[in-house]
């Protein structure tokens, strides 16, 4: 099934959104700036190295998948979507 751009499917839609409430959770700035799912997390300051971890622990915890150091690049980490995308490709 095709989605057109800018279009998530349903399952990474949900991915997504429990991402996205990790991060406002967790995160005071994410929460201030009322983050978008395509917002950079990391050039804007709302996720640095530390946060970046605590977003790893999360998933591999909520989704039960193993980040190896190779997935540790900031394409991986660069918005909600990217998270949920990456999220999407370690579940299948």
């Amino acid at each position: 099934m095709a989605f057109a751009k800018g279009e998530q499917s349903p399952v990474t839609s949900d991915l997504a959104a429990s991402v996205r409430e990790f991060i406002l959770k967790r995160f005071p700035l994410a929460r201030k700036n009322q983050v978008k799912n395509s917002d950079h997390l990391l050039e804007s300051g709302m996720l640095d190295s530390q946060g970046v971890l605590e977003v790893v622990a999360f998933i591999e915890q909520e989704f039960s998948i193993s980040v190896a150091d190779d997935d540790l690049v900031p394409q991986n980490f660069q918005t909600i979507d990217r998270i949920a995308a990456f999220v999407q490709s370690k579940t299948g």
